[in-house]
């Protein structure tokens, strides 16, 4: 009796028997930037994303994407609302705890933001090495990964030696070696043709498959409208729409 009414309690600190079920939650966010005299950049935003899903976020420039991401990476705090990821409170959390915090999570950029003086190899091993990995474990995983992203021939290339799309597979194997519970992909295929772009969704639907949370901000309707995943649609600030399998909304 003493270990239900525990476990009570712990549900109820967490807000629910569900509440494990996400792994990003949102309830009553507002943010606004002091430049912007006062101006929202989003406005009681409330959002779940499972653990296990496959979400687009969509949206004009200006309609609160980008803000929306740094929240979730913690390079933003909410002026007011609760921001929860892999169950730790963005808006209560020490900036010491920041930088651990950010290691559960693989995150890719349109840019790629790769290490230009290192090759292939390093670059992807330097997420290894910043969690503290062994060499043993680094010469394991690295290849592994690699090979998921159909570069294991390329390891010893820099960057500059690579095409963009090759140059977004190593970025996604950089983000994927710790196994994250959640990818952040930012305009991942922005600057990349339609090839490279189909090639870059595929591995995101992998990876997904074999379980990880994905979450892609995309200007990209033609990506948004085959895929038919989850859609959440921002504008000017506050969620437009939210659907299940959804499309790419034009006003």
């Amino acid at each position: 009796m003493a270990e239900q009414e525990k476990e009570k309690k712990k549900k109820s600190r967490k807000g629910g028997k569900d509440d494990s079920k996400y792994v990003i939650y949102l309830e009553g966010v507002n943010k606004a930037y002091s430049d912007a005299n006062g101006v929202p950049a989003l406005m009681d935003i409330n959002l779940k994303i499972k653990r296990g899903e496959f979400v687009f976020i969509v949206g004009d420039s200006g309609s609160g994407k980008s803000t929306l991401i740094k929240l979730l990476l913690r390079e933003l705090t909410a002026d007011s609302g609760k921001v929860v990821v892999n169950d730790q409170d963005l808006t209560k959390m020490k900036h010491a705890q920041v930088a651990k915090f950010r290691r559960t999570l693989g995150v890719v950029f349109q840019d790629f933001r790769l290490l230009k003086d290192r090759n292939v190899y390093d670059n992807v091993a330097f997420a290894q090495r910043i969690v503290l990995k062994s060499e043993k474990e680094i010469r394991k995983n690295v290849p592994n990964m690699l090979s998921m992203v159909g570069l294991a021939g390329k390891y010893k290339a820099k960057p500059k030696q690579l095409s963009g799309g090759e140059q977004q597979r190593v970025a996604l194997a950089r983000a994927l070696v710790n196994k994250p519970t959640i990818l952040l992909a930012d305009e991942p295929t922005g600057n990349l043709d339609p090839r490279n772009t189909n090639d870059i969704m595929k591995l995101l639907e992998k990876v997904n498959e074999n379980g990880t949370t994905v979450v892609v901000v995309t200007h990209n309707r033609d990506i948004v409208n085959t895929m038919q995943k989850r859609v959440i649609t921002l504008k000017q600030g506050v969620i437009l729409s939210d659907e299940e399998k959804g499309a790419y909304i034009d006003d």
